[in-house]
Order: C-alpha cells, then sequence, then structure tokens
C-alpha cells in the first residue's frame, strides 16, 4: 500500500501465513504492528477494519509495502525463505515521489537498508513486531518506532 503522498514508508518483508490467509498487510493476531502505529499515530487503528486502517494510514502519509514481492517458505519465519524475488525498490521515487524515510521492520528487511539508503531515503532498521521476535517488550519495541516517526511524520 504505497501512493504519491507517502512520506514515510513502512518496508516489511514478506507477509506471515496468517497475513496472507487473511490478506491484510500485520494479519497476525499477534503482531504488534497496528499497535505500535495506532499508539504512535493516536489512531485506533486495532479496532479499526482493515481497510479504514489502511485509510488512516495513507491519510498520515504512511505506507507499507514488503522487499520480497515473491518468495518460497514452509511456515512464517523469515529464516525459511527461499528464493526470494525481490519488489522493484528502485522504483520508489516514481511510487511515491514524496517519500522521505523508510523505516524496516525487522532484520531481514532490514538487509536492504543500503540500496534504499542509494536512493536518498532515511532509513532505520526497527525491531521487528512479528510475535516470533519476543527478545524486546512491547514498550521498547514503542520506544525505538516512535522516535523515528517523530523524526519523519
Amino acid at each position: 500500500m504505497i501512493d504519491a503522498g507517502v512520506r514515510v514508508l513502512v518496508l516489511g518483508s514478506f507477509p506471515s501465513s496468517a497475513s496472507l490467509a487473511a490478506r491484510q498487510y500485520y494479519g497476525h493476531p499477534r503482531n504488534q504492528f497496528w499497535r505500535i502505529l495506532g499508539a504512535i499515530l493516536g489512531e485506533p487503528l486495532v479496532d479499526l477494519a482493515y481497510t479504514e486502517r489502511l485509510a488512516r494510514l495513507l491519510a498520515r502519509r504512511v505506507g507499507i509495502w514488503d522487499v520480497f514481492a515473491d518468495c518460497r517458505r514452509t511456515g512464517s519465519l523469515d529464516a525459511q525463505i527461499v528464493a526470494p524475488r525481490p519488489n522493484p525498490l528502485e522504483r520508489l521515487p516514481v511510487l511515491a515521489p514524496r517519500l522521505h524515510a523508510v523505516a524496516f521492520n525487522g532484520q531481514t528487511a532490514g538487509r536492504f537498508q543500503a540500496r534504499v539508503a542509494a536512493l536518498g531515503y532515511a532509513c532505520a532498521v526497527l525491531p521487528s513486531t512479528s510475535p516470533a521476535h519476543a527478545a524486546r517488550s512491547f514498550e521498547d519495541k514503542l520506544t525505538l518506532w516512535n522516535a523515528f516517526f517523530q523524526a519523519w511524520c
């Protein structure tokens, strides 16, 4: 979900099995993405229908996309990704001409930081919101995500 008005983009790796089944970004019920972004933006994202969540993000000039367009994977762990096909990140200046900052949701997506930074964007690799990454508390993740968004939104 990206359009010409997006100023900040969150790049994940590839949707989990639950997200693919739900046909929603961050569709796993324990993924903290919507809770974190809702807290940062002051929006009740968790309580909204998915289409309204997306509309609220775009209204705030925040986009969501993935570094991989396709891959093979058993389960949902990024470590299981095989034969990934990257999205055309070099098209970001055309897809989102107002874009100026990119947050990578986790280390797998963060491997593309140099490639995206070379396009002239401010970048940060943030802790994954996935339920598989419980090494950091929700509060810790929120603090790091909030620092990025306060700097760029």
